[in-house]
């Protein structure tokens, strides 16, 4: 035996529907423009509420699962930005290290360097 199946409309059909239940202007109009969908005046209710609370962008079919919170979103950014920001202090004071110990280095084996009167070029 077969199941049945949900029905499920996509955004075209859903202003289709509408924009013709809004040119029905005779009674029983709209009766007769759900029994050719095959809808539920419900559905109508429902699709005007959609339409009228968030403008044509509702209708479209959404992702389902947990929405995407935009300040759990920003603060995981932060986070990594605070780290790679440690990150290179630390690449940068390890740099400034090595640096140090060369200069040393060429002092005390009597080599010229440009920078090592400390004073700018």
């Amino acid at each position: 035996m077969p199941t049945a199946k949900r029905r499920s409309f996509s955004k075209a059909e859903k202003l289709r529907i509408l924009a013709a239940a809004d040119a029905c202007m005779a009674p029983g109009d709209i009766g007769a423009l759900l029994r050719r969908e095959g809808i539920y005046s419900s559905h109508l209710a429902t699709w005007r509420k959609q339409r009228q609370r968030a403008g044509e962008a509702r209708l479209v079919e959404g992702k389902r699962g947990p929405k995407v919170n935009p300040a759990a979103a920003q603060d995981r950014l932060v986070l990594q930005l605070q780290t790679e920001v440690e990150r290179l202090r630390n690449k940068l004071a390890k740099a400034d290290l090595i640096i140090d110990v060369q200069k040393k280095l060429s002092i005390l084996l009597g080599v010229s360097t440009s920078d090592t009167t400390g004073g700018p070029k």
